[in-house]
């Protein structure tokens, strides 16, 4: 019996990679809309489009790219005429804002000189005319620059601080993040060394007197009307022991203490041998009274 061929089946053609794709294929393929195909079609066949035919449409159109090409010059020129003079007037106000600059860094010189100056004055009167309180006096009001046994107290914000805000209990339009120290903070730890027998107090190196005021200004801190960064820096002339103690059981030094548990508020307490305080950049003198001696009137 003859034996019978293998079949074999035929192979079956691929298939296209874009045969899934059939309207984008179309759209590629017939990129052109067939009326808008039909109606250039038409317009060839009737001789309408295309380049004018009469000798008035060549000179209008002539006109027109000439007048075209007048307008992209002129602006051209006008623009290299003016850049010179640009130029020119940004020199001018940058030079202005230097030389102004310049002058407002000289009063500003002229003004701290003239509060030393009255500060000098001020304590000299205080030696002059205060006997034996004048020291005690000076120190009190800021007048004269301390140094003694302290505390330095270095308050900073929390490590991961950022401008954001959560919406927590201590969130504001300024400080929106709860991991800043802000103005109402600085308050309470100052407060709370006042009352816990410190002599003296500066921040900074800015001295605190009855008078100082402790703000903000959008995001800043500021003593006296002048911005400080932080960490901030609290210095305190007083018996630095029983002045550390006092202050740490204290009210407000558990306030600061809730801050650094809750909030992540950086701070570092230490007692110090001898701290120094500059004096006060000007103590205003709004009454005064001249002392007199016992037994006199």
């Amino acid at each position: 019996m003859p034996q019978q061929p293998p079949v074999r089946s035929t192979p079956a053609r691929p298939a296209r990679p874009d045969a899934s794709m059939s309207l984008l294929t179309n759209v590629m393929d017939h990129s052109l809309d067939d009326g808008y195909a039909e109606a250039a079609a038409r317009r060839k066949t009737s001789g309408e489009g295309g380049m004018p035919k009469t000798l008035r449409a060549k000179l209008g159109l002539a006109v027109g790219l000439v007048f075209a090409a007048l307008i992209v010059t002129v602006g051209a020129a006008q623009a290299r005429v003016a850049a010179p003079v640009v130029a020119k007037e940004r020199e001018e106000l940058i030079d202005r804002i230097d030389q102004e600059t310049e002058a407002a860094d000289e009063l500003e010189d002229s003004v701290d000189d003239l509060r030393a100056d009255v500060s000098a004055r001020q304590r000299e009167a205080l030696r002059d005319s205060g006997g034996d309180r004048s020291a005690l006096v000076g120190i009190l009001s800021g007048a004269v620059a301390v140094h003694g046994p302290g505390v330095r107290l270095v308050v900073n914000d929390a490590k991961d601080a950022s401008t954001g805000g959560d919406g927590g209990p201590r969130s504001t339009t300024g400080f929106s993040d709860t991991g800043r120290v802000r103005d109402r903070d600085m308050q309470r730890v100052v407060n709370g060394l006042w009352e816990s027998g410190a002599e003296a107090v500066s921040i900074n190196g800015q001295r605190l007197t009855a008078l100082s005021a402790i703000r903000a200004a959008g995001d800043a801190i500021l003593v006296d009307n002048r911005p400080l960064v932080p960490p901030y820096t609290v210095l305190a002339v007083g018996d630095g022991g029983e002045l550390s103690d006092r202050f740490q059981n204290s009210a407000d030094g558990l306030y600061l203490h809730a801050l650094q548990e809750n909030y992540g508020i950086r701070t570092a307490l230490s007692v110090e041998d001898d701290v120094r305080l500059p004096a006060a950049p000007s103590v205003i003198v709004r009454t005064a009274q001249p002392i007199t001696e016992k037994g006199t009137s």
